[in-house]
This record gives C-alpha cells, sequence and structure tokens, in this order.
C-alpha cells in the first residue's frame, strides 16, 4: 500500500507545524482579533467601528487589499541559511503598497509553499513575518504551507502575502489631487529592498562574489547588504495622516519597488504635471556603487532598484517642513526629493 507519507508529504508534521505557530500569530493580535478556537478553517477580525477599536473611527470604511512576495531574494536567503528576515520582507512589500492610498493594514495572510517541512528552520519565516506584522501593527490572521517535493527541490521553498486594510470613503490618496508647485518628501530605504534579486544573483555570479567575504566599500559582509530586509513605513506615514486629520496636505505617495523612481512615482501623477527629481538631494547607499561596477550601468540600475529611496510622499509646499518634522519624530531622515512640475506624467532627474 501507497501512503501519502511516501509521495513526500506528511500530514502529521504539518499538524503539529501549525500548532507551533500559534505563538508567533497571537503575538500581533490586538482587540481587533476576537478570541477564537485553534483549529478554524478562517481568521476572524472585527469591523465594528463604532466600538472605537479604529484609531480613525471610520464612518464609511472601505476595505483595500493587495499582494506580493520577496521574488529570488528568497534563494539569497536560503544559500546563506538564514531565514529570520525574509518574512519582514514579505509583509513589507505589501503594507508598503497598501499605505500609498492611505490605507491602514488590518490583517495579513501567508501562503508558504515547500519541498518538504522542516518545522524548526520554517519557524525562522513565521517569526519573520509575524515581527513585520507587529511594527506594520497588523494582526498575522492565518496563512498557508503547502507542502510540494515534486514541484520544489530539496531545502527550496517560496513564499507569497496578502494584506487588507481600511481606508475613509472619500479619504483616498491615488494623486489625482497632485499639482505643480507640489513637494516630493522621501524616506530612505535600507538597500536593494525586495526588488531586482534577479540582476543582483547574476552580478554576483557573474564576478564569482562570496557572499560570506567582508567587502570595504560595503563595510560589511556582501550577504549582509543584500538581505538587509525591506523597511516598513507604516508608522511614519500614518503619523503624518492622523497629524492631517482635515486639511489633505499629502496629495500622492509612491512605494518605490520594482521600476525604480520614474515608473512609481509616474503611477501617481496627473497627466499635465512632470516630477522634477534632484539627483544630488540624497546619496544612495553603498551597496548600489558596489553592484553598479560589478557590471551594469547607471542607467540600469535606476531602471531596476530604489537606489537609495523606498518611499514618496507629495505634499502641498506650505505643509512641507511640517510633515517632515513629524515623519522625523517618528524616527524617520526625510529630505526633499524633488519637486511638481508642469508637464505631461514623466519623472526627469535634474
Amino acid at each position: 500500500m501507497i501512503t501519502y507519507k511516501d509521495s513526500g508529504v506528511d500530514v502529521s508534521a504539518n499538524t503539529q507545524w501549525v500548532g507551533a505557530i500559534q505563538s508567533a500569530m497571537a503575538s500581533t493580535y490586538g482587540p481587533r482579533v476576537p478570541k477564537q478556537r485553534h483549529g478554524q478553517f478562517a481568521g476572524l477580525f472585527r469591523l465594528d467601528y463604532d466600538e472605537q477599536l479604529f484609531r480613525n473611527n471610520y464612518k464609511r470604511p472601505v476595505l483595500v487589499g493587495c499582494t506580493d512576495g520577496v521574488g529570488t531574494k528568497v534563494l539569497i536567503a536560503i544559500e546563506m541559511n538564514r531565514l529570520s528576515t525574509i518574512g519582514i520582507d514579505l509583509v513589507a512589500m505589501n503594507v508598503n503598497d497598501l499605505i500609498a492610498c492611505g490605507a491602514e493594514p488590518l490583517f495579513f495572510l501567508d501562503y508558504l509553499a515547500v519541498h518538504k517541512l522542516a518545522p524548526k528552520r520554517l519557524a525562522e519565516v513565521i517569526e519573520g513575518i509575524a515581527a513585520g506584522c507587529r511594527e506594520a501593527d497588523c494582526a498575522l490572521l492565518g496563512g498557508e504551507t503547502a507542502e510540494m517535493p515534486d514541484l520544489y527541490r530539496k531545502g527550496e521553498f517560496d513564499l507569497a502575502g496578502f494584506a487588507v486594510g481600511v481606508v475613509e470613503y472619500g479619504r483616498t490618496i491615488d494623486g489625482s489631487r497632485v499639482q505643480p508647485k507640489d513637494v516630493m518628501v522621501a524616506l530612505p530605504s535600507s538597500g536593494i529592498h525586495s526588488n531586482g534579486y534577479s540582476l543582483v544573483r547574476k552580478l554576483i555570479a557573474k564576478k564569482r562574489c562570496r557572499l560570506d567575504r567582508v567587502y570595504g566599500e560595503l563595510g560589511e559582509s556582501l550577504g549582509d547588504a543584500v538581505l538587509r530586509p525591506t523597511r516598513i513605513y507604516v508608522k511614519a506615514v500614518h503619523a503624518v495622516l492622523r497629524a492631517y486629520r482635515v486639511k489633505r496636505v499629502v496629495t500622492g505617495m509612491a512605494h518605490i519597488t520594482g521600476g525604480g523612481l520614474h515608473e512609481n512615482i509616474e503611477r501617481v501623477l496627473p497627466r499635465n504635471c512632470d516630477a522634477v527629481i534632484r539627483r544630488n538631494a540624497w546619496k544612495p547607499p553603498p551597496i548600489f556603487d558596489f553592484l553598479k561596477r560589478l557590471g551594469t550601468t547607471q542607467s540600469e540600475m535606476f531602471k531596476v532598484f530604489n537606489m537609495g529611496v523606498g518611499y514618496v510622499l507629495i505634499v502641498r509646499p506650505h505643509f512641507v517642513n511640517g510633515v517632515m518634522h513629524v515623519l522625523k519624530k517618528a524616527g524617520e531622515k526625510p529630505f526633499v526629493l524633488g519637486r511638481i512640475r508642469r508637464g505631461t506624467q514623466r519623472v526627469r532627474v535634474a
């Protein structure tokens, strides 16, 4: 007789795994997550805004959803056997997109596909996801772990995330109110974040660089530089939105991911506006110069990477100083990236 275990899937191991990650999930719960029985088929989350559970006390709440992964960065994490931060990346890639329309993250779900379930090893991933959820102030409400030995090679896995948030109807920030003279305020990235890793891996392989080697220009090992987790901007952005509950001083926001500054800022520009970036406004982290010297061009770098800018807020000119003050109090180091000019929906570097 052939059993499911003979085919490579151990149901009992999965049952133990679900129990083992309960504490990580519970660490992300707030008053909006009702007490629920272990083993339910879905997670519960309260939406009754009349009980002051929501900081913003939503009157006409609109749900917002998004999904993303971390791409081939996971292969570097596997190669270095360092899985503790890849979960933070997963949460960041989702919630940073979510807040770009002004939404508050509510809860998060993950999907983990593996060759074979190794609970102790993969617990690092879940702990990272939980840490990211705590940073983003959202609940890790559930997930799915799929054991598929015929699809993934030994030691390999992939993961995806799904975030749900809420925004007040009529208060969505979509860039339609951006106008000439508005100012772009930028928040620094921690490095590469989670985009462009196919190019990163290609450049590293071409020059046979070692991930465990410390390179002088980086001041750390290459592995540390490329695995540094994506920053989560939720608390800083919402500090600004809470500081200006009546006046709508933020007209557009962009999470700088694949496509770099040009493509992502362009997504929030009206047709009659250009964004003019001051190239000398910031200095990219050293990992970007390092990668460029491995064998690509500056223009390609700006097409693929965030180049040290992780998030951009477009702000009415009279409120720039106030917004930057709030961001600094929230622990950020904001800087003026450039201005909005009359134009044809292009991003230009001056």
